[in-house]
Protein backbone atom coordinates (compact mmCIF):
# COMPACT_ATOMS: atom_id res chain seq x y z
CA UNK A 1 0.00 0.00 0.00
CA UNK A 2 1.59 3.23 -1.24
CA UNK A 3 0.52 6.84 -0.01
CA UNK A 4 -1.18 7.75 -2.97
CA UNK A 5 -3.00 4.77 -3.32
CA UNK A 6 -5.30 4.82 0.47
CA UNK A 7 -8.76 5.26 -0.36
CA UNK A 8 -11.17 5.82 2.24
CA UNK A 9 -15.36 5.76 2.53
CA UNK A 10 -17.36 7.75 5.51
CA UNK A 11 -20.27 6.93 7.28
CA UNK A 12 -21.94 9.60 8.43
CA UNK A 13 -22.37 13.49 8.04
CA UNK A 14 -23.43 14.84 11.13
CA UNK A 15 -21.87 17.56 13.54
CA UNK A 16 -18.82 16.06 14.25
CA UNK A 17 -18.07 14.84 10.81
CA UNK A 18 -17.10 18.09 9.99
CA UNK A 19 -13.63 17.90 11.66
CA UNK A 20 -12.89 14.50 9.90
CA UNK A 21 -13.36 15.76 6.65
CA UNK A 22 -11.44 18.79 7.06
CA UNK A 23 -8.74 16.36 8.33
CA UNK A 24 -9.02 13.74 5.84
CA UNK A 25 -7.90 17.15 2.72
CA UNK A 26 -5.06 18.06 4.76
CA UNK A 27 -3.72 14.49 4.30
CA UNK A 28 -2.46 13.81 0.91
CA UNK A 29 -2.01 10.36 1.46
CA UNK A 30 -5.69 9.50 1.91
CA UNK A 31 -9.03 10.34 -0.71
CA UNK A 32 -12.43 10.23 0.83
CA UNK A 33 -14.04 9.14 -2.80
CA UNK A 34 -17.67 8.56 -1.15
CA UNK A 35 -19.99 9.83 1.96
CA UNK A 36 -22.85 7.37 3.51
CA UNK A 37 -25.86 9.60 5.24
CA UNK A 38 -29.68 8.53 5.74
CA UNK A 39 -30.15 12.62 5.08
CA UNK A 40 -29.66 13.00 1.24
CA UNK A 41 -29.47 17.05 1.69
CA UNK A 42 -26.79 16.87 5.04
CA UNK A 43 -24.65 14.45 3.31
CA UNK A 44 -24.56 16.73 -0.11
CA UNK A 45 -23.74 19.66 1.88
CA UNK A 46 -20.88 18.00 3.33
CA UNK A 47 -20.01 17.30 0.20
CA UNK A 48 -20.17 20.27 -1.40
CA UNK A 49 -17.68 21.79 1.04
CA UNK A 50 -15.05 19.27 1.12
CA UNK A 51 -14.79 17.94 -2.35
CA UNK A 52 -16.56 14.14 -1.99
CA UNK A 53 -17.74 12.98 -5.07
CA UNK A 54 -20.20 10.46 -4.73
CA UNK A 55 -23.18 9.35 -2.28
CA UNK A 56 -24.83 6.76 -0.84
CA UNK A 57 -28.08 6.17 1.18
CA UNK A 58 -27.18 2.35 2.14
CA UNK A 59 -23.02 1.34 3.82
CA UNK A 60 -23.31 -1.93 2.06
CA UNK A 61 -24.03 -0.81 -1.11
CA UNK A 62 -20.95 1.98 -0.61
CA UNK A 63 -18.81 -0.45 0.72
CA UNK A 64 -19.64 -3.13 -2.08
CA UNK A 65 -19.47 -0.53 -5.10
CA UNK A 66 -16.29 1.21 -4.10
CA UNK A 67 -14.15 -1.28 -2.60
CA UNK A 68 -12.22 0.87 0.24
CA UNK A 69 -9.43 0.49 1.62
CA UNK A 70 -10.55 1.54 5.05
CA UNK A 71 -14.29 2.86 6.16
CA UNK A 72 -14.48 5.76 8.53
CA UNK A 73 -17.47 5.83 10.80
CA UNK A 74 -18.66 8.69 11.93
CA UNK A 75 -22.62 7.17 13.32
CA UNK A 76 -24.19 7.10 16.40
CA UNK A 77 -23.08 4.39 18.75
CA UNK A 78 -25.71 1.89 18.28
CA UNK A 79 -25.03 1.74 14.23
CA UNK A 80 -21.32 0.49 15.07
CA UNK A 81 -21.75 -3.01 15.46
CA UNK A 82 -23.65 -3.13 12.19
CA UNK A 83 -21.73 -1.48 10.00
CA UNK A 84 -18.19 -2.54 11.35
CA UNK A 85 -19.33 -6.18 10.82
CA UNK A 86 -20.11 -5.60 7.46
CA UNK A 87 -16.95 -3.78 7.10
CA UNK A 88 -15.06 -6.03 8.45
CA UNK A 89 -16.45 -8.97 6.50
CA UNK A 90 -15.79 -7.31 3.14
CA UNK A 91 -12.16 -7.08 4.23
CA UNK A 92 -12.11 -3.29 4.77
CA UNK A 93 -10.09 -1.44 7.84
CA UNK A 94 -12.14 0.02 10.39
CA UNK A 95 -11.81 3.98 11.74
CA UNK A 96 -14.60 3.86 14.28
CA UNK A 97 -15.73 7.06 16.71
CA UNK A 98 -16.39 6.91 19.86
CA UNK A 99 -18.55 6.27 22.24
CA UNK A 100 -17.89 2.44 20.75
CA UNK A 101 -21.15 0.79 21.71
CA UNK A 102 -24.17 1.25 23.84
CA UNK A 103 -22.73 -1.44 26.08
CA UNK A 104 -19.03 -3.44 26.79
CA UNK A 105 -20.54 -6.20 25.59
CA UNK A 106 -21.10 -4.84 21.88
CA UNK A 107 -17.92 -3.05 22.05
CA UNK A 108 -16.23 -6.48 22.55
CA UNK A 109 -17.96 -7.33 19.93
CA UNK A 110 -16.72 -5.38 17.42
CA UNK A 111 -13.26 -5.78 18.25
CA UNK A 112 -13.83 -9.72 18.17
CA UNK A 113 -15.20 -9.48 14.55
CA UNK A 114 -12.24 -6.86 13.61
CA UNK A 115 -9.18 -9.57 14.54
CA UNK A 116 -11.63 -12.57 12.92
CA UNK A 117 -11.74 -10.84 9.39
CA UNK A 118 -7.85 -9.69 10.24
CA UNK A 119 -8.66 -6.19 9.33
CA UNK A 120 -7.31 -3.21 11.19
CA UNK A 121 -9.28 -1.30 13.36
CA UNK A 122 -8.32 1.92 15.49
CA UNK A 123 -11.21 3.83 17.51
CA UNK A 124 -11.10 7.28 16.86
CA UNK A 125 -9.86 8.61 19.94
CA UNK A 126 -8.60 11.88 19.51
CA UNK A 127 -7.96 13.70 22.84
CA UNK A 128 -5.11 11.98 23.41
CA UNK A 129 -4.24 13.61 20.34
CA UNK A 130 -4.08 17.23 22.09
CA UNK A 131 -1.25 18.93 21.64
CA UNK A 132 -1.25 19.98 25.45
CA UNK A 133 -1.40 16.31 26.27
CA UNK A 134 1.46 14.96 24.09
CA UNK A 135 3.20 18.13 25.47
CA UNK A 136 3.03 17.27 28.76
CA UNK A 137 3.88 13.47 28.27
CA UNK A 138 6.88 14.97 27.19
CA UNK A 139 7.41 17.02 29.85
CA UNK A 140 6.50 14.24 32.49
CA UNK A 141 9.30 12.02 30.26
CA UNK A 142 11.95 14.33 31.19
CA UNK A 143 11.35 14.40 34.69
CA UNK A 144 11.03 17.90 35.17
CA UNK A 145 7.82 17.49 38.16
CA UNK A 146 9.14 14.10 39.69
CA UNK A 147 6.71 11.18 39.92
CA UNK A 148 3.41 12.11 39.51
CA UNK A 149 1.29 11.96 42.71
CA UNK A 150 -2.26 13.86 41.70
CA UNK A 151 -4.07 14.54 38.37
CA UNK A 152 -7.04 17.16 38.97
CA UNK A 153 -8.82 17.79 36.39
CA UNK A 154 -12.26 20.41 36.49
CA UNK A 155 -14.36 20.18 32.79
CA UNK A 156 -17.87 22.52 33.62
CA UNK A 157 -19.18 22.93 29.80
CA UNK A 158 -22.40 24.72 30.18
CA UNK A 159 -23.74 23.11 27.73
CA UNK A 160 -26.12 21.16 29.49
CA UNK A 161 -28.90 23.42 31.27
CA UNK A 162 -32.39 24.31 30.36
CA UNK A 163 -35.35 22.73 28.17
CA UNK A 164 -33.13 23.02 25.20
CA UNK A 165 -30.12 21.20 26.48
CA UNK A 166 -28.16 19.82 23.89
CA UNK A 167 -30.85 20.24 20.75
CA UNK A 168 -28.31 22.60 18.65
CA UNK A 169 -25.44 20.50 18.23
CA UNK A 170 -26.09 16.84 19.66
CA UNK A 171 -29.87 16.28 20.14
CA UNK A 172 -29.71 12.59 20.42
CA UNK A 173 -27.37 12.99 23.97
CA UNK A 174 -31.16 13.82 25.59
CA UNK A 175 -31.68 10.24 25.14
CA UNK A 176 -28.66 8.45 26.14
CA UNK A 177 -29.34 6.87 29.56
CA UNK A 178 -25.61 7.53 30.37
CA UNK A 179 -24.27 10.28 29.10
CA UNK A 180 -21.00 12.01 31.21
CA UNK A 181 -18.67 9.34 31.82
CA UNK A 182 -20.23 7.32 28.47
CA UNK A 183 -19.85 10.12 26.01
CA UNK A 184 -17.30 12.76 27.51
CA UNK A 185 -15.66 10.69 30.48
CA UNK A 186 -14.35 8.33 28.22
CA UNK A 187 -12.17 10.79 26.44
CA UNK A 188 -10.23 11.38 29.98
CA UNK A 189 -10.14 7.93 31.01
CA UNK A 190 -8.48 7.22 27.73
CA UNK A 191 -5.95 10.40 28.22
CA UNK A 192 -5.43 9.58 31.80
CA UNK A 193 -4.05 6.35 30.48
CA UNK A 194 -2.03 8.09 27.84
CA UNK A 195 -0.15 10.32 30.59
CA UNK A 196 -0.05 7.60 34.09
CA UNK A 197 -0.76 4.18 32.66
CA UNK A 198 -3.34 1.32 33.74
CA UNK A 199 -5.78 2.31 36.47
CA UNK A 200 -6.39 -0.34 39.01
CA UNK A 201 -9.16 1.52 41.08
CA UNK A 202 -12.10 3.95 40.39
CA UNK A 203 -14.72 5.12 42.54
CA UNK A 204 -17.42 7.35 41.29
CA UNK A 205 -20.33 9.55 42.44
CA UNK A 206 -22.41 10.78 39.57
CA UNK A 207 -25.61 12.48 39.29
CA UNK A 208 -28.29 14.43 36.62
CA UNK A 209 -28.58 17.90 37.27
CA UNK A 210 -31.08 18.57 34.36
CA UNK A 211 -34.35 16.83 34.32
CA UNK A 212 -34.87 16.84 30.74
CA UNK A 213 -32.19 14.74 29.84
CA UNK A 214 -32.37 10.92 30.95
CA UNK A 215 -28.54 10.49 31.54
CA UNK A 216 -25.96 12.15 34.65
CA UNK A 217 -24.28 14.99 33.54
CA UNK A 218 -22.40 15.95 36.80
CA UNK A 219 -19.80 14.03 38.85
CA UNK A 220 -16.64 13.33 40.28
CA UNK A 221 -14.56 10.14 39.67
CA UNK A 222 -11.50 9.34 41.92
CA UNK A 223 -8.89 6.70 39.99
CA UNK A 224 -5.55 4.65 41.29
CA UNK A 225 -3.06 4.16 38.56
CA UNK A 226 -0.75 0.91 39.15
CA UNK A 227 1.93 3.19 39.39
CA UNK A 228 0.19 5.05 42.70
CA UNK A 229 -0.53 8.29 41.13
CA UNK A 230 -4.21 9.29 41.92
CA UNK A 231 -6.44 11.64 39.95
CA UNK A 232 -9.44 13.14 40.31
CA UNK A 233 -12.09 14.24 37.49
CA UNK A 234 -14.54 16.64 38.88
CA UNK A 235 -16.90 17.45 35.77
CA UNK A 236 -20.19 19.09 34.76
CA UNK A 237 -22.42 19.76 31.27
CA UNK A 238 -24.69 21.60 33.47
CA UNK A 239 -22.71 24.72 34.79
CA UNK A 240 -20.35 27.17 33.54
CA UNK A 241 -16.95 28.21 33.75
CA UNK A 242 -15.76 31.50 34.09
CA UNK A 243 -15.25 31.92 30.87
CA UNK A 244 -12.61 35.15 30.51
CA UNK A 245 -11.39 35.11 33.99
CA UNK A 246 -8.33 33.46 35.38
CA UNK A 247 -7.44 29.90 34.09
CA UNK A 248 -11.00 29.70 31.71
CA UNK A 249 -9.60 32.50 28.55
CA UNK A 250 -10.47 29.92 25.82
CA UNK A 251 -14.21 28.77 26.09
CA UNK A 252 -15.28 25.44 27.45
CA UNK A 253 -14.46 23.68 23.94
CA UNK A 254 -10.72 24.00 23.74
CA UNK A 255 -9.39 22.04 26.73
CA UNK A 256 -12.75 21.36 28.16
CA UNK A 257 -11.27 22.46 31.57
CA UNK A 258 -8.46 23.37 33.45
CA UNK A 259 -5.75 20.64 34.75
CA UNK A 260 -2.93 20.61 38.07
CA UNK A 261 -0.36 17.92 38.26
CA UNK A 262 1.06 17.56 41.80
CA UNK A 263 4.82 15.83 41.20
CA UNK A 264 7.34 15.24 44.40
CA UNK A 265 9.33 18.10 42.14
CA UNK A 266 6.92 20.55 41.80
CA UNK A 267 3.15 21.17 39.67
CA UNK A 268 2.20 21.96 36.49
CA UNK A 269 -1.34 23.92 35.46
CA UNK A 270 -2.79 23.72 32.15
CA UNK A 271 -5.10 26.29 31.26
CA UNK A 272 -7.98 26.36 29.19
CA UNK A 273 -6.17 27.80 25.81
CA UNK A 274 -3.77 24.55 26.45
CA UNK A 275 -0.85 27.31 27.88
CA UNK A 276 1.27 25.38 30.56
CA UNK A 277 2.95 26.98 33.62
CA UNK A 278 5.26 25.04 35.74
CA UNK A 279 6.64 25.59 39.54
CA UNK A 280 9.40 23.71 40.75
CA UNK A 281 9.13 23.37 44.75
CA UNK A 282 10.84 26.25 46.20
CA UNK A 283 11.55 28.51 42.88
CA UNK A 284 9.37 30.73 40.83
CA UNK A 285 6.86 29.42 38.46
CA UNK A 286 7.59 29.85 34.72
CA UNK A 287 5.19 30.03 31.11
CA UNK A 288 6.53 26.17 29.16
CA UNK A 289 6.39 27.64 25.65
CA UNK A 290 5.46 25.14 23.25
CA UNK A 291 4.22 25.22 19.55
CA UNK A 292 0.13 24.59 19.07
CA UNK A 293 -2.91 25.62 16.74
CA UNK A 294 -5.76 26.80 18.03
CA UNK A 295 -7.44 25.07 14.90
CA UNK A 296 -10.00 22.67 14.38
CA UNK A 297 -11.80 20.74 17.00
CA UNK A 298 -9.50 20.91 19.79
CA UNK A 299 -5.93 22.00 19.68
CA UNK A 300 -6.27 20.57 15.61
CA UNK A 301 -6.85 17.05 17.40
CA UNK A 302 -8.85 15.38 14.97
CA UNK A 303 -6.51 15.98 12.05
CA UNK A 304 -3.69 14.72 13.87
CA UNK A 305 -5.85 11.06 15.15
CA UNK A 306 -6.63 10.89 11.48
CA UNK A 307 -2.84 11.59 10.47
CA UNK A 308 -1.83 9.06 12.80
CA UNK A 309 -4.19 6.54 11.15
CA UNK A 310 -3.01 6.64 7.87
CA UNK A 311 0.47 7.00 8.72
CA UNK A 312 0.22 3.35 10.75
CA UNK A 313 -1.69 2.12 7.62
CA UNK A 314 0.80 2.98 5.84
CA UNK A 315 3.74 2.10 7.52
CA UNK A 316 2.09 -1.41 9.42
CA UNK A 317 2.67 -0.33 12.74
CA UNK A 318 0.18 -0.53 15.44
CA UNK A 319 -2.26 2.33 16.22
CA UNK A 320 -2.57 3.53 19.88
CA UNK A 321 -5.91 3.30 20.15
CA UNK A 322 -6.52 -0.12 18.38
CA UNK A 323 -9.55 -2.39 19.38
CA UNK A 324 -7.65 -4.35 22.26
CA UNK A 325 -5.71 -1.19 23.88
CA UNK A 326 -9.03 0.62 23.98
CA UNK A 327 -11.22 -2.09 25.20
CA UNK A 328 -9.10 -1.25 28.65
CA UNK A 329 -10.33 2.17 28.30
CA UNK A 330 -14.39 0.85 28.31
CA UNK A 331 -13.70 -1.45 30.79
CA UNK A 332 -12.94 1.79 33.17
CA UNK A 333 -15.77 3.23 31.43
CA UNK A 334 -18.06 0.45 32.89
CA UNK A 335 -16.33 0.36 36.34
CA UNK A 336 -17.63 3.77 36.49
CA UNK A 337 -21.35 3.22 36.51
CA UNK A 338 -21.00 -0.07 38.56
CA UNK A 339 -19.45 1.60 41.41
CA UNK A 340 -21.78 4.73 40.89
CA UNK A 341 -24.60 2.42 41.47
CA UNK A 342 -23.11 0.34 44.52
CA UNK A 343 -21.47 3.25 46.23
CA UNK A 344 -18.50 1.72 46.31
CA UNK A 345 -14.65 1.42 45.01
CA UNK A 346 -13.98 -0.94 41.96
CA UNK A 347 -11.11 -3.11 41.41
CA UNK A 348 -10.08 -3.85 38.32
CA UNK A 349 -8.21 -6.52 37.62
CA UNK A 350 -5.53 -7.47 34.87
CA UNK A 351 -8.01 -9.61 32.77
CA UNK A 352 -10.82 -6.89 33.07
CA UNK A 353 -13.12 -8.84 35.63
CA UNK A 354 -14.31 -6.09 38.07
CA UNK A 355 -15.16 -6.63 41.83
CA UNK A 356 -16.63 -4.22 44.73
CA UNK A 357 -13.75 -3.59 47.43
Amino acid sequence: MTPAQLKGVSIGAGYFSQYHFDAWNRIPEVTITALCDVDRARAEEQMNIFGIERYYSDFREMIDTERPDFVDIITPPLTHLEISGYAAESGSHILCQKPLAPTLEDSRKIVEVAAANKVRFMVNENWRWQPWYREIKKIMANGRLGRISLAYFQMRMGDGWGKDAYLDRQPFFRDYEKLLIYEVGVHFIDTFRFLFGEIDRVFAQLARLNPVIRGEDSGQVFFQFRNDTRSILDASRYNENEDGVNLYTCGPRNTFGVLRLDGLKGHLIMDSCGDLVIKPLGKDSYHHAYDYELRGFAGDSGYSALKHFSECMISGEEFETNGRDYLRTLEVVDACYTSAETGLPIDISVDGWRFPV
